[in-house]
């Protein structure tokens, strides 16, 4: 297992063997890299993508353990990164002609994102 390593602005949550493909996870994942969290949360809801739903619960978590975790202001939280790596493979079998097995795999997927405090965003409250 990758040890992920964090600062002290950031926090990040892990799902595991997703039922989705890689490449369908990640096509929804890049909607969302680098955008404030909360405009990132209303993009997956309005989403037509099957894994929008997942990923915004997935999103939603590493947005509460920022919170909780490591005391982070949740108003300005953006999406540093967010990625996808395969997963398990399920092999399943389907008959085919004269009696002989088709190969089915299943992929599943290991989705990944980290939120982060803009700094940016943090200056400017304290400066007005």
């Amino acid at each position: 297992m990758r040890q992920l390593k964090i600062k002290e602005n950031e926090a990040y949550a892990v799902l595991r063997n997703m039922r989705v493909s890689p490449s369908k996870a990640n096509s929804v994942l890049s909607m969302i890299r680098g955008k404030k969290a909360s405009d990132a949360l209303n993009m997956l809801k309005f989403s037509s993508r099957g894994a929008a739903k997942d990923i915004g619960k997935l999103l939603s978590s590493a947005i509460a353990n920022a919170e909780n975790n490591h005391q982070l202001d949740i108003d300005i939280l953006k999406v540093s990164e967010a990625y996808c790596g395969k997963g398990m493979v399920m092999k399943r079998w389907r008959a085919r002609a004269k009696g002989r097995p088709g190969r089915i795999n299943k992929f599943l997927t290991n989705i990944t994102i980290k939120v982060v405090e803009d700094q940016n965003k943090n200056t400017t409250k304290e400066s007005k």
